[in-house]
């Protein structure tokens, strides 16, 4: 499972009188600008800016600060010096609208003349220059920018918080007036962007199955799973309960999009090079083989609870990188890559897990049916088809036969992400080219009737998408439906298990401390022995910035097994009692494994300090 998007950066350098500003300190709203006075998209912002405050009044308040890209623009260090000289004179703005107008002339001699025509003293002003006098104030405002996430100008700040939309007049009002609809719209993103928000929405899900199993009306929670859904089709009929369309329905696209994301990780990530995947594979392989070891251990000799060998090799990873992005410094970026990685392969192997060991009743001729569909996906691919239709209507046929075939209908899923086409990076010179000549007539498209701006839009959306490979948009598309309503449906329907007076007997059964100390003993031991062997061997290296303590102490997270080890103990027991005791020692063991993951990390791993190596280059 994906992580969420990352929440936008915040200004680490609080706005104060030693800003540049129009308008009041203390407005309801205020934006600060990082700008590099030699960009043209800067320029063009300017007179956007000019008119934002014309529009708002004294409800803003505009900041401006320097952030020269010197190796691109040469000029751009010396014209923001000259901008704070003429500050230092009273005219910070008039200087600033001088240069701005006049971006194709900025040598030194320019400077000079604009100096004179603002009407500043202009010897005052040379020796300033020449003496580099402001040169630490622009530095300042640069590495100010820096530590606050400026990736390019001009970036925007609006109330402390980076605003990343359009930099139209309208959309930046919509940003900052916030209407009722934008209002939700913000709240919903901001929701998503927290890396622990798919784990707090399993987190109410689970909660509310828990206590709706064991309410007064637990008989309805049961009764509601267990009601009969199906369809027929002249002599095809398919019927199945509530639970089972979850589980072998529902579930087809949560696999679906693990499969896009093995294929990404495999192709461009962590998983692309044998040195860069062997730290996590190593982990995972770990993280899989002693746990089901400690299962068996407690379980050997009993025929029906040994079947669940498979449930502790799995690794929820919502849950487990929201408490790594909750620790904040104390888990570095590189742990939280590694754990990514590693749930990538632990996926590979549960999914093998389910294939091999937890199918039954064969059938020859549904797998050959299920063949000739992937063969004609392959096709699909192999032809270049980007339409994602076709391989919607195959992928349910697929879907179909293995649902006949004795193999669990998920791996359909699998096996449909991997046929979904990727292609080459799109080469973006011709198409930004093409964006600017697409821009340029919707411009005159406004003002000539016979040119349709519907058309214009069309082609600039193809442009955008030829951006992104079909599989990366669908796994962009799909992973919010996976995350919010796919995994917490699976949750409401799974985790509702009834804790009365045996639930303590229950837990000492050999399926239930199985499953506890294999998912919270066997995963933290597994994971840190096989990495520190790899680590030793030479096979794998570890990241600078992360200690062996800290991957040491972030692998008891890793026993948070909760929706995988759900879904192996579904289709591993066919006894209810038994599936019962199983769910309750993953709920007992993800909770476990969670808060010991948090005391080790918070004991083991120190708070850092981020540092940066960005410098602004100088002027010539």
């Amino acid at each position: 499972m994906s992580e969420t998007q990352e929440a936008p950066p915040k200004l680490t350098t609080p706005v104060s009188e030693r800003d540049h500003h129009i308008g009041p300190i203390d407005a309801p709203i205020v934006l600060v600008e990082y700008a590099d006075i030699e960009c043209p998209h800067c320029q063009e912002v300017h007179a956007i800016i000019r008119e934002l405050v014309e529009r708002m009044g004294d409800r803003i308040c505009i900041v401006y600060r320097h952030f020269p890209i010197s190796n691109q623009h040469p000029h751009a260090q010396k014209a923001a010096e000259a901008v704070e000289a003429a500050a230092a004179q009273g005219k910070f703005f008039e200087m600033l609208s001088k240069l701005y107008s006049n971006q194709d002339a900025l040598e030194f001699d320019d400077l000079l003349r604009y100096a004179e025509e603002i009407e500043i003293d202009v010897e005052r002003f040379k020796r300033e220059l020449e003496e580099d006098v402001h040169a630490d104030r622009v530095r300042e405002d640069f590495m100010s920018g820096v530590r606050s996430g400026v990736n390019g100008t001009p970036s925007f700040y609006i109330n402390g918080t980076r605003y990343d939309g359009a930099w139209d007049l309208e959309s930046l009002i919509e940003a900052i007036d916030k209407p009722l609809g934008v209002q939700v719209s913000l709240l919903a993103q901001n929701f998503m962007r927290l890396a622990a928000s798919g784990g707090i929405v399993l987190l109410i899900a689970t909660i509310i199955a828990l206590f709706w199993a064991n309410s007064p009306w637990a008989s309805t929670y049961f009764d509601f799973w267990h009601t009969e859904l199906g369809f027929e089709l002249g002599n095809f009929h398919l019927v199945e309960d509530l639970l089972h369309w979850v589980n072998d329905g529902l579930m087809v696209i949560f696999f679906f999009v693990v499969g896009l994301e093995i294929k990404r990780e495999i192709q461009t990530g962590e998983l692309a090079s044998p040195r860069k995947a062997a730290l996590p594979i190593m982990g995972a392989i770990g993280g899989m083989l002693v746990p089901a070891l400690f299962y068996v251990f407690f379980t050997l000799g009993d025929p029906e609870a040994i079947r669940g060998w498979g449930v502790p090799v799995a690794t929820d990873i919502a849950f487990t990188l929201g408490i790594l992005t909750v620790l904040g410094s104390r888990a570095p970026l590189s742990l939280k890559v590694f754990f990514t990685a590693l749930a990538i392969a632990d996926d590979i192997g549960g999914i093998l897990v389910i294939a091999i060991f937890y199918s039954e009743g064969i059938s020859l001729l549904a797998l050959g049916i299920a063949l000739i569909f992937l063969l004609a996906l392959g096709a699909l691919n192999w032809g270049r088809v980007y339409n994602p239709l076709p391989y919607a209507l195959l992928g349910i046929g697929l879907w179909l036969a293995f649902l006949q075939s004795g193999i669990h209908p998920t791996i359909a899923g699998v096996l449909l992400a991997l046929t979904i086409p990727t292609r080459r990076p799109a080469n973006t010179r011709p198409l930004l080219a093409q964006v600017q000549n697409v821009v340029e007539d919707f411009e005159l498209a406004k003002q000539e009737e016979s040119i349709r701006q519907p058309a214009v839009v069309q082609t600039l959306e193809t442009i955008l998408e030829r951006m992104q490979s079909p599989a990366q948009r669908l796994e962009r598309d799909l992973t919010p439906w996976s995350t919010y309503l796919i995994l917490p449906i699976f949750a409401l329907a799974n985790a509702g298990v009834e804790i009365n007076v045996n639930a303590t007997q229950d837990l000492l059964s050999p399926v239930s401390l199985g499953i506890i100390f294999g998912l919270v003993v066997g995963k933290p031991v597994g994971i840190t022995l096989l990495s520190w062997i790899a680590v030793r061997t030479g096979i794998a290296e570890l990241p600078s910035d992360m200690h062996f303590k800290q991957l040491a102490g972030a692998s008891f997270l890793a026993g948070i097994g909760f929706t995988l080890s759900l879904f192996i103990a579904n289709s591993a027991f066919t006894d209810p009692e038994v599936l019962a005791v199983a769910k309750l020692g993953i709920l007992v063991a993800s909770i476990l494994a969670g808060v010991l993951g948090w005391v080790a990390l918070t004991v083991l791993s120190p708070v850092t300090t981020a540092h940066t190596q960005l410098e602004p280059a100088t002027a010539d």
